[in-house]
């Protein structure tokens, strides 16, 4: 969802007639998604829900199905495509919505939601960058934030005295803000990439970032944030990146910042060090 747009869960019931929606890849991510659809649409609305084939597609039909309604379905371009009307009481919407909402892991400890990173498990990469971050000081960020793991790592260390969580995802600011009761933290829906908070003269920043884009492998994403930090850090600021192993930042990294190090290899992950 682009920053700044209304979510569908916000729209009260029976106030849209009509509906387009690229289903997410996601079950749960999915249904919670074509629940609130259904939920939000009049009597007799119009929904139109499309995904890819091997990106849940080949069950949307019976997902609407198992929701009540009744399925007009075309298959274009590797896309299966379903037409329906809704029904005049559409079975199972609130279970679905509460699977896909908003809800506190027991593995993590903390807020999550279906759809988001490495949703319900501790991520592996994260981890390891936790496990090797040093004890930080003066302001910084944490750029592609998601649930706030690196950042509730970072504020362990007193001599943090502020630090901006951004995420382009709307579900994982509203989750950090939930996880991160610091009143050191600002939180921010935003692209990193291309707009965002005025972040200059930072000591730190911490990042995992993501390297695929609808589900396609993209190294320009973990690029951009490479290039953001490194004009949002002071001179003699440090970014503390970690990223699959397979993925080649080095060039990348050595380009914005003046030293670079390896701090960590290891699980198929590497965590670097990267001073401006």
């Amino acid at each position: 969802m682009v920053p700044g747009a209304l979510p569908l869960e916000t729209q009260a019931d029976g106030s849209i007639s009509r509906i387009a929606m690229l289903a997410p890849p996601g079950v749960l991510e999915r249904r919670f998604a074509l629940a609130h659809a259904l939920r939000a649409m009049a009597a007799g609305g119009r929904l139109t829900a499309l995904a890819p084939k091997d990106r849940g597609g080949a069950r949307l039909a019976s997902e609407l199905a198992a929701f009540g309604c009744d399925i007009q379905e075309a298959a274009r371009r590797h896309h299966r495509i379903c037409h329906v009307v809704r029904p005049p009481a559409p079975v199972g919407l609130h279970e679905a919505i509460a699977a896909g909402g908003p809800q506190i892991v027991p593995a993590l400890g903390l807020w999550s939601q279906p759809g988001l990173f490495s949703w319900d498990r501790p991520d592996p990469g994260s981890q390891l960058l936790i496990r090797h971050l040093p004890r930080l000081a003066g302001a910084g960020a944490d750029f592609g934030c998601g649930i706030g793991l690196l950042t509730l790592a970072a504020l362990r260390s007193p001599a943090v005295t502020r630090i901006d969580l951004i995420d382009i995802d709307r579900r994982a600011i509203e989750a950090a803000t939930r996880n991160v009761i610091d009143r050191r933290a600002r939180l921010c829906w935003s692209d990193i990439r291309h707009a965002g908070p005025e972040a200059a003269g930072l000591d730190f920043v911490i990042a995992n970032p993501p390297f695929h884009d609808g589900g396609i492998e993209d190294r320009a994403l973990g690029e951009a944030f490479i290039r953001r930090a490194a004009t949002s850090l002071r001179s003699g600021g440090v970014c503390w990146l970690v990223a699959n192993r397979h993925l080649p930042y080095e060039a990348a990294l050595k380009s914005a910042f003046s030293s670079v190090r390896l701090a960590e290899q290891a699980a198929g992950y590497k965590v670097y060090e990267a001073t401006r």
